[in-house]
């Protein structure tokens, strides 16, 4: 096994928890996280209540992983961070913002950024409600979407101590979309894991409660199989209602800023989506963050020389962003 990856095993299993408080399989419920300007620092919402709210019209979903095993952890999360408020302040349209394989480290530069600081109400502060104690997933939700509720579903079936994150979010109109942010079972495992852990996400996204869903995330979609779970589910995939075609190289999310090994290896390959249900209009589908790199050369000479990248990259992976308009109840087209 390469040395590198040896040592990051290692130390993962450096930071395994010994006990959890939830079950497997069944909702546990958490708590966000709000900024309080005049006090500095972020609070625990933990006192959920019926919002109403203007009714939303449309909303917008990025997601995007950050390679947690490369080094330069900061460095690269810095300019990620950079890249997203650059999409936020381009769109006028709420932008709900999903990460997988965060660290600790990335969680506390997430809390220090003004853009986030000012518009955004996040899931996470610290490890807390990860089965990791090494890395997981955080979501940042615009301010002016009400929070109903923030859940996670932590996966029976991971050996990678996965989960789907939950945020239900209040659009008016007696509507709740809920937003699920996922990061899939990696590798080839038999039997297979990923199929579980969708169909464990999906159940929560069919919820008769809930008017509409969205699910994202590393879906680490490698295998022939992985190519139907948004059908064997009932779901739409994002990429291909817009027209996108499996095997396109403007699907491919995963390869282009990879290890140069690891691309000639296996190819570039579409690991991360979007899959959506219910009352929502998908208006637009895209990638994002191809090339970013980080700012300090010396840090991306490293990258380059002792890492084998071509470039001093952020990441892996390409990041997804959807538009959606939400189908208002009384609407031939909702579901309702």
């Amino acid at each position: 096994m390469d040395p590198k990856l040896l040592q990051i095993i290692q130390l993962i299993e450096s930071k395994k928890k010994s006990s959890h408080p939830w079950k497997r399989q069944e909702r546990y419920s958490q708590p966000y996280y709000s900024y309080s300007a005049t006090e500095k620092l972020w609070r625990e919402v933990s006192d959920f209540k019926t919002q109403t709210s203007q009714p939303v019209a449309k909303l917008s979903i990025m997601s995007w992983n950050i390679d947690f095993m490369l080094p330069f952890a900061n460095e690269r999360m810095t300019v990620a961070l950079k890249h997203l408020e650059s999409h936020v302040k381009a769109n006028s349209t709420p932008t709900i913002i999903m990460l997988q394989e965060m660290l600790d480290s990335d969680l506390e530069l997430i809390k220090a950024q003004p853009w986030v600081t000012t518009g955004y109400n996040i899931t996470d502060v610290d490890n807390t409600h990860w089965e990791s104690g090494h890395y997981g997933t955080v979501t940042l939700v615009p301010q002016a979407l009400p929070i109903n509720s923030v859940f996670r579903v932590h996966y029976e079936k991971t050996q990678m101590e996965r989960d789907g994150l939950f945020v239900d979010i209040d659009v008016g109109n007696g509507q709740t979309i809920r937003i699920c942010n996922t990061h899939l079972e990696s590798l080839v495992a038999d039997p297979p894991l990923r199929p579980h852990q969708l169909a464990t996400a999906a159940q929560h996204m069919h919820d008769p409660a809930v008017s509409g869903s969205i699910l994202g995330g590393d879906l680490n979609a490698i295998q022939p199989f992985d190519r139907n779970l948004h059908s064997d589910n009932k779901l739409q995939d994002a990429y291909l209602v817009q027209g996108g075609k499996e095997d396109s190289d403007d699907g491919h999310t995963w390869g282009q800023m990879a290890q140069v090994k690891l691309r000639n290896m296996f190819g570039c390959s579409r690991m991360d989506k979007l899959y959506f249900v219910g009352d929502l209009k998908l208006e637009n589908f895209e990638r994002f963050g191809l090339g970013v790199e980080v700012e300090d050369e010396a840090v991306k000479e490293k990258l380059i020389k002792e890492e084998g990248l071509d470039g001093g990259y952020a990441t892996d992976h390409l990041g997804v962003k959807a538009d959606f308009s939400i189908i208002p109840p009384q609407s031939p087209a909702s579901k309702i």
